[in-house]
This record gives structure tokens, C-alpha cells and sequence, in this order.
């Protein structure tokens, strides 16, 4: 083609045009092309090939690829062309449509910069830290390839920002298996969950993406002054559903009620005959309640307390007493537990008793007894 014709083909194209063009060459800082319907060339600069800031060319684009460009500038014999303007012209479309639907989408992650994550979404897209996890990420060097999803969350064409979340996904994803969660539990469910938290009241166990609640009383049978004496965080637990509130989004839970009651095996435990170690709990008309287990109790009633005859407990006991006890039932299956006070008493009356006389006193007495011993047999 003349160098005549040659101008009068450029000057038929305006700035603005949209054209096709197949990748000829590519040069460290500049791509050529050939524009397709036409016999001139073109030149996309290294700034003009992509959104992102790209070392070389051929981080772009390859000979032989043919891409939508846009004519930036137009010389004596070629144009200056753009794909970068064209493909964010795309893109602003599609991702205000994105924005507008609130769509999640997947993308590599570009680059690592301070602050955050680089996307290319056809335009530069930035992910802050803060966005990034819902959890605090120290390092974010080994983001960079990945493939993550993410929402908009920001989009200004004019100002040519788009803020990204990553961490707006896992929220979402995070409370969607919270309500599925939810209404699949069932008071009496038994499951396995983690200690998150622990309070003075108690322990918050994660099972599987929501907290329960195991309130004090219910960490144990025996009684617990802090709940950090029973469970730490980062334990492995099993828990049983007490009740579920999905209004609200609570859920109470025992670990206590998966554990073997303080009544399982009370025959071994304390078998008949047996003399145990107990507390007074409480005193009622007909006897004393005596915790000889944690959580397990046995009644003494008021004829086993003494060996005189008592008008009330309060007369011989008093609560908080550490007294001995003898079993004189267990049964596992009603929960009762009979225990005796007096029979350790007369026991222990009988071992003191001494029936030795003084010497001088002896054969008097020996006598006498002989002697009463003759006349009952007289009669």
C-alpha cells in the first residue's frame, strides 16, 4: 500500500472506534497488531494491555491472539490502540449488574500489595485486609494465585473504584449453615462440639458453626465454683440439646446429662453394709439428707440418728456436718439410698464398754451372782 493510501486508510478512523486486531509481534514494552478489515497496523502500549500494572507484554497477550481494542490516538501510519479501555467498559457493565444482584463470583488473586488484595475484574479491583477473612490474617503472601469468591461491596465507575469482600462470603456462607443448623436440632440430640468461651455462668460450645450455651449447673454433677475448673477453651466435648430457640438463636446445652449419672452403679458403690463419709444437706421432720456421692443423697431417717428417742434432726445434726454413715438399702433404679447413723453408734458404744470389776470387789460379786443363779434354780 502507498504511503498516500496508507493516510487516507488512518484518517478513516476516529478516536473512539472499536476494532479487531490480531497480535503480530510482541515486544517487551508494546504489542502490534494488524487491524482485522484493513491493511494498517496498530500498537498497544504495555500501560494500555491490561488493568493491572504487568512487568512485560507478554504477560497480556500472545502472536496470533485477536483482541477488541479501542483507538486511543491516530498517526501518519498507525493507531494507537487500547484493550484496556475496552475491557473495562465491559466490565463496568457486568459488575454493576453484579453489584446491583449482590452475585458472588470467583477470581484469582493478582497480587499482594500493603493493605490488601489485587483482582482483575476486566478493571483493577482491590480486596482490604479487614476484607479479606473473618479472622485476622497475618500474612497474606501466599493469597497471591488463588482462587477466591467474593461480593461487591463498592463501585464507583467515575472515580474507577471497586472494594471487594472475601469476607462478606464467608459470612453469608456462615449463616446459612446457622439457621440449617437450627432447625435440624432436636432437644435430646447429643453431639459433639468445642469450648469457645468460658464465663463466670458458664461455657459457650461451638457445634458446628453456632454457640450453645452448657450453663454452670449443668457442667457437672458435682458442684462447680468455676465453670474454668470443668472445661478449658479449645476442649473437645460431647453435649446434649437441653432446648433450642430459633428466634432468638439460643441454645442451651449439658455436658452433665452425657456423662453416667452419680446414681449408675450405686450398689457397687455404696453395697449394703457399707460404711461411708457423707454430709448433712438438709434436715427435714422425718430425717436427714446425707450426700455420700456427688449428687447422690441418702436418707437417715429420724429413728437411725440416735440411740435416744429425738424429737427432730435439728436436736442431734446440723447442716454441713461430715458424719458416718452405714448403708442399710441401695436401690439405682427409684434413686434411694437408706443409711443408718445409729448402728455406727451402738457399735461403737458397745467397743467402749468395759465390764472389768475392781479386784477387791471380784469374789463378792462372783458370789452373788452364784448365789442368785441357786435360788432361780431352787424355784
Amino acid at each position: 500500500m502507498s504511503e498516500e493510501l496508507n493516510q487516507v486508510e488512518v484518517k478513516s478512523f476516529e478516536i473512539g472506534d472499536k476494532v479487531n486486531g490480531q497480535v503480530t509481534k510482541v515486544e517487551e514494552k508494546q504489542v502490534l497488531v494488524s487491524v482485522q478489515g484493513s491493511k494498517l497496523d496498530g500498537i498497544i502500549p504495555i500501560s494500555e494491555l491490561s488493568s493491572l500494572h504487568i512487568e512485560k507484554a507478554s504477560d497480556a497477550a500472545s502472536e496470533g491472539d485477536v483482541l477488541e481494542l479501542e483507538v486511543l490516538k491516530v498517526e501518519e501510519e498507525a493507531l494507537i490502540l487500547s484493550k484496556r479501555k475496552v475491557d473495562a467498559e465491559k466490565a463496568w457493565e457486568s459488575l454493576e449488574q453484579q453489584f446491583q444482584n449482590g452475585e458472588v463470583f470467583e477470581t484469582e488473586v493478582k497480587d499482594v500489595v500493603k493493605g490488601g488484595l489485587v483482582v482483575d475484574l476486566g478493571v483493577r479491583g482491590f480486596v482490604p485486609a479487614s476484607l479479606v477473612e473473618a479472622h485476622f490474617v497475618e500474612d497474606f503472601s501466599d493469597y497471591k494465585g488463588r482462587m477466591l469468591s467474593f461480593k461487591i461491596v463498592e463501585l464507583d465507575k467515575e472515580k474507577n473504584r471497586l472494594i471487594l469482600s472475601h469476607r462478606a462470603v464467608v459470612e453469608e456462607e456462615k449463616g446459612k449453615q446457622k439457621q440449617n443448623l437450627l432447625e435440624a436440632l432436636k432437644v435430646g440430640q447429643v453431639i459433639d462440639g468445642t469450648v469457645q468461651r468460658i464465663t463466670d455462668f458458664g461455657a459457650f460450645v461451638d457445634i458446628g458453626g453456632i454457640d450453645g450455651l452448657v450453663h454452670i449447673s449443668q457442667l457437672s454433677y458435682e458442684h462447680v465454683d468455676k465453670p474454668s475448673d470443668i472445661v478449658h477453651e479449645g476442649q473437645q466435648v460431647n453435649v446434649k440439646v437441653l432446648s433450642v430457640d430459633r428466634d432468638s438463636e439460643r441454645i442451651s446445652l449439658s455436658i452433665k446429662e452425657t456423662l453416667p449419672g452419680p446414681w449408675t452403679n450405686i450398689s457397687e458403690k455404696a453395697p449394703k453394709g457399707s460404711i461411708l463419709d457423707g454430709t448433712v444437706k438438709r434436715l427435714v421432720s422425718y430425717g436427714a439428707f446425707v450426700e455420700v456421692f456427688p449428687g447422690v443423697e441418702g436418707l437417715v431417717h429420724i429413728s437411725q440418728i440416735a440411740n435416744k428417742h429425738i424429737g427432730t434432726p435439728h436436736e442431734v445434726l446440723k447442716e454441713g456436718q461430715v458424719v458416718k454413715v452405714k448403708v442399710l438399702e441401695a436401690n439405682e433404679h427409684d434413686q434411694r439410698l437408706s443409711l443408718s447413723i445409729k448402728e455406727l453408734l451402738e457399735k461403737e458404744e458397745e467397743e467402749n464398754l468395759h465390764y472389768e470389776l475392781p479386784e477387791e470387789s471380784k469374789g463378792f460379786q462372783l458370789g452373788e451372782v452364784i448365789g442368785d443363779k441357786l435360788k432361780n434354780l431352787r424355784k
